[in-house]
């Protein structure tokens, strides 16, 4: 099969022909269809994050099972899937419960510690791929259903971590990034308030198409003063920060109101300062969110396939133009997602 192979961090792609994997014992095999470009694994090729190499990387995939090993009884083949991210155990306490971003066995990740989506087919343990929901247009867009795993499913986690409500105002920090934009998205389709904050002029009116009743640019003035302006001295309800440096967690904190709630995730995970008598004084609660269980992944596509969301892939390319599009992607020149496709879906 061929596949796009990093054979080490800060080089180029190298498109190869490397054996077709098989499927062993509680294992499957799925052909990919097309596979997500996001700054996860550009983190891996720039070597900001450490990987095993050589790698195949990618795990945002939209795929159809083709062959299953013995023990298997999730899947059958025909099946289409994505992929979990997480190689969890799927046995300890969090796992057992449907906290899987939790898990006390991890092994790794999806195309960091095994190889990814950057193929014509790919191989894991049947539990870490995820059958979709009928009604998804896979066939014609299967960019779009291959990035949902983590695009649209991480701010769908987001909306349920901060207990967001109709009628609160959300502030989403990085509302122009691959998540954030979704973040906007999601926090209009829960009858939020939204507030895009970003420091890209050229994005704010994609943040706006998105969803968001206002946009703050952060490059420009103090943000809380914004954001305190907009809610008439009250403070937002509900802070998201994808950026998660300093000055973003702070602001995010600050801007808060009474029963607020700041959830941070992604982006930088810089140390900040917090008033103590701010979270005290309005009940504040500061959050953490870690990546998505299966579940709310299923539930996503559900929304998903009754036509509620769908999520925006503004740049789509073939697998042997992987290194252009991670340029896009390390430059910020990418609104929404970016993906990769790899081969054809049949035709219904």
């Amino acid at each position: 099969m061929k596949a796009m192979v990093l054979e080490k961090a800060n080089t180029p792609f190298i498109l190869k022909d490397v054996p077709d994997p098989v499927a062993g014992p509680g294992e499957a095999v799925a052909k990919v269809y097309a596979c997500g470009s996001g700054l996860t694994i550009q983190h891996y090729k720039a070597g900001r994050t450490p990987a095993v190499f050589p790698r195949i990387i990618g795990h945002e995939i939209c795929a159809e099972i083709v062959e299953i090993g013995a023990g298997v009884s999730n899947l059958q083949i025909g099946d289409i899937v994505t992929s979990y991210f997480y190689m969890n155990c799927g046995t300890c306490k969090y796992c057992l419960s449907n906290h899987e971003p939790l898990c006390e066995n991890l092994g790794g990740y999806v195309g960091r510690e095994c190889d990814g989506g950057y193929a014509e087919f790919m191989k894991l343990p049947s539990r870490w791929f995820i059958k979709l929901p009928e009604g998804l247009d896979w066939q014609n867009q299967p960019a779009h259903v291959g990035v949902a795993m983590d695009a649209l499913a991480t701010p769908y986690k987001v909306l349920r971590r901060a207990r967001i409500r109709p009628g609160e105002t959300v502030a989403v920090f990085g509302a122009g990034g691959g998540l954030g934009i979704h973040q906007v998205m999601l926090a209009k389709w829960a009858n939020a308030h939204v507030i895009g904050v970003d420091t890209k002029s050229n994005k704010f009116d994609a943040i706006k198409n998105a969803g968001a009743d206002e946009v703050v640019d952060a490059s420009e003035g103090n943000v809380v003063e914004a954001l305190m302006d907009i809610t008439d001295g009250k403070g937002v309800d509900v802070s998201v920060d994808y950026v998660s440096a300093q000055v973003t967690l702070e602001a995010a904190t600050s801007a808060l109101g009474r029963q607020g709630r700041m959830v941070t995730l992604g982006g930088a995970g810089e140390q900040f300062n917090v008033n103590a008598k701010h979270l005290l004084s309005n009940e504040i609660d500061v959050l953490g969110s870690r990546y998505v269980t299966p579940l709310e992944i299923i539930e996503t596509y559900e929304l998903m396939a009754r036509g509620e969301v769908w999520p925006i892939v503004t740049e789509i390319r073939p697998l042997e133009e992987a290194e252009i599009v991670h340029d896009l992607v390390e430059k910020g020149d990418v609104t929404g997602r970016a993906a990769l496709l790899v081969n054809e879906p049949k035709s219904t």
